[in-house]
């Protein structure tokens, strides 16, 4: 497996944190670095977390986690996505938040990350050093991070109340997006 091959990889998989990452950035007040840290750890972590204990499940549960993966993350996705709607749709001008919560960050990079324990599984038939492979692929899916959070910061303040709305839509979608791909749909 060579480094574009990696690379590639890599970008797969920030695909869906990329966008949360985005629907994050949305919903801020201001850009707080911190927070965009910690978010885009939360991404990079779970990846590499999940690359590497797919790699070790290897192949003894590899047909049962193929099987539930996309239900797993579409129903994650859509409580979140489901739950930022129905507050858009609160009476009364909410504060926008830039705490980071830690149950809804557990929820997300588990959601986006389900598919790199699959990934991980696929590279234990592959000569590999998985630690090498899980740190390359977890620091392109930070970086991704990063970057999502400040385009989303950029248009967040020209959406308003919106955003989060926007946000809870995208969730779901890439809920619903997940589950097809899966199911040989699209």
């Amino acid at each position: 497996m060579d480094y574009f091959e990696i690379i590639g990889i890599g970008l797969g998989l920030a695909m869906d944190s990329f966008a949360i990452s985005i629907c994050k950035g949305l919903v801020m007040k201001k850009l707080n670095w911190k927070n965009v840290m910690i978010i885009a750890a939360f991404f990079g972590v779970f990846h590499v977390g999940m690359l590497i204990i797919g790699y070790f499940l290897g192949t003894a549960f590899s047909s049962f986690v193929e099987s539930v993966d996309h239900w797993i993350a579409f129903v994650l996705l859509l409580i979140i996505g489901g739950k930022m709607i129905i507050e858009s749709f609160e009476k009364k001008l909410k504060k926008k938040d830039d705490r980071v919560g830690f149950k809804s960050m557990i929820g997300v990079a588990l959601a986006t990350s389900i598919d790199a324990l699959a990934v991980g599984i696929t590279f234990a038939f592959f000569e590999t050093n998985i630690f090498v492979l899980s740190m390359i692929i977890g620091l392109i899916i930070f970086i991704l991070a990063i970057v999502g959070v400040v385009i989303g910061k950029k248009f967040g303040g020209k959406l308003g109340n919106k955003a989060e709305l926007i946000g809870g839509v995208i969730l779901i979608l890439i809920g619903v997006k997940i589950l097809l791909e899966h199911l040989g749909v699209i």
